[in-house]
């Protein structure tokens, strides 16, 4: 599965009465899957995925599902405490159609998170999850901070793909990559390498107009060209390998530039659910090999970033996405929403930050 590109770990919209707000729900992801993202993630930290009930997390998973566009990759955060509940919500993600499963690090008996424990975790949900699993280690929020060595063993698992590595140490990404390079994988990818999923196939083959930019020129569907070497024909849809191996992801905006450099594939960053082409921008210039220009973009962010998602946090965030034509709205209890002057300040940062 290809993890290359930005994701945005989309915030979770509520009435002011706390009650989920599903119309808002689907018209974000709906933005979202016209944006170049590379694909979303559902009921990450930020989408306040911890607060809440079993049944609401499901609730949230299928409406987000049905709003996706086909031709974005699905993330869905399954994690919880216990390794049976992430499994669980793992397969029910699965049943959905969601494309990977990405669960945090276990943390709250702190004590007990030494390797073993740690290992057998992931270890059980790999095992028996229908979906590629990320690791998803987020220190700030969870007190718990995963080592790269242990990393780095996790990464020998089949179905563990990748992580996303929230801490912002640059130098720890550099680490797991090293440490992983002898790990080679294939994903299937589209003529252009872009992601392919299980999913995308199912709607390709079923005629959907949103993958119109898989395998179509001008309007015109191109012809088969089956005696390539390099390209083959799946579900209809023209595709080729890619090597991955295991894929790391980052998730601190202000420091996606640097990480790139030290050999991150891509981002689910908070930032970007406010402002997901600026993110994206820092991607593509460092994609096409111009330091520069991801540098100047990179600053243009940096400010804002750390200011919003390091600081002032979910409620700060969908202050942002207000601003940006997004909803975001209120937060849950014990988040507390944002004063006037914490707005106005928003406002500044965000001034030059529009989508």
């Amino acid at each position: 599965m290809l993890l290359h590109g930005i994701f945005p770990p989309i915030t979770t919209p509520f009435y002011p009465d706390g009650k989920l707000y599903h119309k808002k729900l689907e018209h974000n992801v709906e933005r979202y899957s016209k944006t170049p993202v590379a694909g979303i993630v559902v009921l990450g930290s930020t989408g306040e995925a911890i607060l809440l009930s079993d049944e609401e997390r499901r609730e949230v998973l299928k409406t987000a599902r049905t709003a996706t566009a086909p031709h974005k990759v699905l993330v869905a955060g399954t994690g919880i405490e216990s390794a049976t509940e992430t499994l669980r919500l793992t397969e029910y993600a699965a049943e959905l159609g969601y494309d990977v499963a990405m669960v945090r690090t276990p943390h709250y008996y702190k004590r007990q998170m030494q390797p073993a424990n740690l290992l057998a975790f992931y270890r059980f949900v790999a095992d028996r999850s229908p979906l590629p699993v990320i690791i998803y280690n987020f220190p700030q929020a969870t007190g718990y901070d995963i080592p790269a060595e242990l990393v780095i063993e996790l990464a020998e698992h089949p179905n563990l793909i990748g992580i996303k590595e929230s801490s912002g140490d640059v130098e720890k990404v550099r680490r797991m990559v090293d440490g992983t390079r002898h790990i080679k994988r294939n994903a299937t990818v589209t003529e252009t390498f872009e992601a392919v999923t299980p999913r995308m196939l199912k709607a390709f083959s079923a005629g959907n107009g949103e993958l119109v930019s898989i395998g179509v020129e001008a309007g015109r569907p191109r012809p088969v060209q089956s005696s390539s070497s390099a390209v083959s024909v799946l579900g209809g849809m023209k595709t080729r390998q890619k090597e991955v191996g295991f894929q790391v992801l980052v998730g601190a905006a202000q420091k996606l530039g640097p990480s790139l450099q030290a050999g991150a594939v891509g981002a689910i960053l908070a930032f970007a659910d406010a402002a997901p082409t600026a993110c994206y921008e820092i991607y593509a210039a460092w994609k096409e090999g111009d330091e520069e220009l991801a540098r100047l973009k990179q600053l243009r962010i940096a400010k804002a970033a750390e200011r919003l998602v390091g600081e002032l946090g979910i409620s700060g965030l969908k202050y942002a996405l207000d601003l940006n034509g997004y909803y975001g709205g209120p937060v849950r209890l014990p988040l507390l929403p944002i004063t006037a002057d914490v707005k106005a300040e928003i406002e500044q940062l965000m001034a030059d930050i529009r989508n």
